[in-house]
């Protein structure tokens, strides 16, 4: 059992989330905004999991996540939000989330998460490209080394997608050329800066917006990007500002 703490403004939400985790045995207790959160947080000690809005009113759940994260730099912390974009991404891994969840969300992808976050033990958050892990919706990428490959134009990276339940399966996220030249067009860059990792970063990017867009894996162990969308543009123009 977990002592979690739920940071929500809404009341409903408060509700449903207290009452799906009680169901699975932990403790629960809540708060209506930063302040009275960052209250019960205290120092951090007594808490195992902190579940936190981003949209609220005064305080932002980011603003919440540093200063928690500032009290107890081991704290785990789940970023809950229905707005979710690359750049609120970017800084919310750079402050230490630890998992991003998205509204709406069912009870089984809320104990999900939950279940992924107190497995997974406290860790730093990474910053920048550097392929230790990313978790969303309790589904967590694990970069494999040495697994890019090149087969005459296309670029291919193969991942580890470790489930809620602990279930671990290879997923590889295929990137084809002409999609690599939109790229290439955007930044206006005939060679990213750091080669493949540049590219291996986009196909992490691309597999972690279908696991926020599905809280599930890509079927079959495959995902091919076919077009450079607005969120893999901020992700980039986030990489290349870096």
């Amino acid at each position: 059992m977990a002592r979690i703490l739920v940071v929500d403004d809404e009341n409903n939400i408060r509700l449903t989330m207290r009452l799906a985790l009680q169901h699975s045995g932990h403790a629960v207790i809540t708060a209506a905004d930063g302040p009275e959160g960052l209250a019960a947080f205290g120092d951090g000690s007594a808490i195992d999991l902190v579940l936190l809005d981003q949209r609220m009113p005064g305080m932002q759940g980011l603003e919440v996540l540093r200063e928690m994260r500032r009290i107890q730099s081991a704290a785990r912390i789940i970023m809950v939000t229905a707005f979710g974009t690359v750049d609120l991404a970017v800084e919310a891994m750079k402050a230490g989330a630890t998992d991003f969840l998205r509204k709406p969300f069912t009870a089984d992808v809320l104990r999900g998460a939950v279940q992924s976050a107190l497995s997974a033990g406290r860790e730093e958050a990474r910053t920048g490209i550097t392929f230790v892990s990313t978790t969303v919706n309790g589904y967590r990428i694990e970069f494999r080394a040495h697994s890019g490959r090149r087969l005459e134009s296309e670029f291919s990276q193969t991942f580890t997608v470790v489930a809620p339940n602990g279930s671990r399966n290879e997923c590889t996220v295929h990137l084809p050329d002409y999609v690599q030249e939109l790229v290439r067009a955007h930044i206006d860059c005939e060679e990213p800066p750091g080669g493949d990792r540049f590219w291996q970063a986009v196909c992490e990017e691309a597999l972690a917006n279908y696991l926020w867009q599905n809280a599930e894996a890509p079927h079959e162990g495959s995902l091919q990007i076919d077009e450079l969308t607005s969120g893999l543009t901020r992700f980039i123009d986030a990489v290349i500002a870096a």
